[in-house]
């Protein structure tokens, strides 16, 4: 059996523009493109899924050479759209982050800090807890997997050429800071509520008994309700999580062009 150059460097083609997009998605989104993952594994992991579904994905533009300028833009195209889907799957769990700090301010818990592993940066320790428990939500409901899944089936609906994401595209994804902020905001208003609750209560006794020093218990005394109020609301991240997720899955359709609308 011979092969022609012509379709060997076709082939060649397919593979790396595949990959690139495929790697891409990988090296942001959440848990595998953190920074506690070895950067070759995610790179093992992307050429192992590249390699599996390599059969069933479309054949690379005839008329762009591998070695060329077009070819670069093909693969910055192809960067774009991997890097956008995984940073919606970010945007997800930012969105809690952002809701453990306004927390902690919340419940004098805020002192408490920790390296976020995924941005390098320290976070109060609330918010590092919602990041590990919004990430077991990630992974319990296959998000990766629905992920993959997604960006396989766009190499159909938004095949591989020169064009890539519009500016509408890159709209939506400015869009999702605002989102964030809301859902954040949303998820922690009941803590907010509950603590002005118990600062009120603070300023209420001091003024019935001034002699009581307010300074040395109020802040013992709401560190323990806010661990109290952490409790009682911690019923709600699946929830919110759900909400934030269901908005992710229908960015990452839209960015996609339909890829959802592909599946059996």
């Amino acid at each position: 059996m011979e092969f022609s150059a012509e379709a060997i460097a076709n082939w060649m083609a397919t593979y790396i523009w595949s990959f690139t997009r495929i790697a891409a998605m990988l090296m942001v989104m959440v848990a595998i493109g953190s920074r506690t993952t070895p950067k070759m594994v995610r790179l093992y992991y992307a050429l192992a899924i590249t390699v599996a579904v390599f059969p069933i994905l479309p054949a690379a533009p005839l008329n762009i050479e591998l070695f060329s300028l077009a070819s670069a833009f093909v693969i910055l195209q192809q960067l774009l759209i991997g890097i956008a889907i995984g940073t919606v799957s970010i945007f997800v769990v930012q969105t809690f982050v952002i809701a453990g700090q306004i927390i902690a301010m919340q419940t004098s818990l805020g002192f408490a800090s920790m390296a976020d592993p995924m941005n390098g940066q320290s976070s109060p320790v609330v918010g590092q807890f919602y990041v590990l428990l919004v990430t077991l939500l990630f992974f319990g409901v296959d998000g990766h997997l629905l992920m993959i899944e997604l960006i396989i089936r766009s190499f159909e609906t938004l095949p591989i050429s020169m064009k890539g994401l519009l500016a509408t595209d890159y709209e939506k994804l400015v869009g999702w800071f605002s989102l964030m902020f809301r859902a954040a905001l949303a998820f922690s208003l009941a803590s907010m509520v509950a603590m002005l609750l118990v600062n009120l209560s603070f300023g209420i006794m001091t003024k019935a008994a001034p002699q009581l020093n307010i300074f040395s218990l109020g802040f013992s005394i709401s560190m323990v309700f806010g661990l109290f109020v952490l409790w009682v609301t911690m019923v709600n991240v699946p929830f919110h999580f759900e909400n934030q997720w269901l908005r992710g899955i229908n960015t990452m359709c839209e960015l996609l062009n339909g890829a959802c609308e592909k599946q059996p």
